[in-house]
This record gives C-alpha cells, sequence and structure tokens, in this order.
C-alpha cells in the first residue's frame, strides 16, 4: 500500500520498547477517588477498576510516543480505546507491557495509527490486550 504521508509506512509495524509497572494499591485508590467511584473495594485498592490499565500506560513508560513516531501534539486526537481482559489484574502485580504499531492508514486527510499493547503479569501470563487509536489531523 502507498500512503500519501510516507512516515505511515516508516512507523508500519514499530515496536516499542517494554516497561514494567507494579500496580499498587494507593494508585487504585487515587484513581478509583479520581473517576468518583464508590465501591469499597476499589477505595481500598482490593480491586482493580475496569479502565485502570490507562493508569499503566501513561505512568509505566518514560517513552513520548509523539517522539518514536513523529507525531505533531497540536495536530493530535485520540481517537478511540479498547480493553480485552484475558485475566484479572491485582494490587501488587508487575505488568509487563509491549506496544506495537498495529495498523496505519489515512482517511479524511487525517492519519490513523492503531497501537496494540499486550500486558503480561509477573508470571508471563497475558491479562490484558489494549488497542488505542491516534489520529493525527493534516
Amino acid at each position: 500500500m502507498v500512503y500519501a504521508d510516507p512516515r505511515l509506512e516508516q512507523i508500519k509495524n514499530t515496536k516499542i520498547d517494554s516497561f514494567t509497572y507494579r500496580i499498587e494499591k494507593g494508585k487504585i485508590k487515587e484513581f478509583a477517588t479520581a473517576l468518583g467511584y464508590t465501591s469499597e473495594k476499589y477505595l481500598n485498592g482490593d480491586a482493580v477498576p475496569p479502565t485502570f490499565p490507562t493508569v499503566i500506560e501513561f505512568w509505566g513508560g518514560q517513552i513520548s510516543m509523539s517522539k518514536v513516531l513523529g507525531l505533531n501534539l497540536s495536530k493530535v486526537l485520540h481517537g478511540e480505546q479498547s480493553y480485552e481482559y484475558a485475566g484479572v489484574l491485582e494490587a501488587g502485580d508487575e505488568i509487563t507491557v509491549h506496544t506495537e504499531v498495529e495498523k496505519v492508514f489515512m482517511k479524511a486527510k487525517m492519519n490513523f495509527i492503531v497501537l496494540k499493547k499486550t500486558f503480561l503479569n509477573q508470571h508471563g501470563e497475558l491479562v490484558l490486550i489494549s488497542r488505542s487509536t491516534i489520529i493525527e489531523r493534516h
């Protein structure tokens, strides 16, 4: 496939450096409080809320996706986010996240970049697959 934006061909199938994040009860409580959860299991850090992987993605890695992918941040939008659970995330887990550019395409003069992140626990078990779509306007 030929892309109008040559950067898309260059970043297709790019693998981003992996990172590991330890899930702490305090971070679970902080996240639950910020979202207004009232369930004691979340506020005590005894259970991980369904969208907590966002915390792992934002706090776990020190990698700037915009730099790695050559994006102009002033033109970037977050298009979509999905989580496919294959296991359970728990406080104390050490989660290693592997990221790759799964798909790139252009639509309506915008670049779409789909990132696939696989989350493995400390036992090497797959617990989650996350996909996020980055949109870069022209």
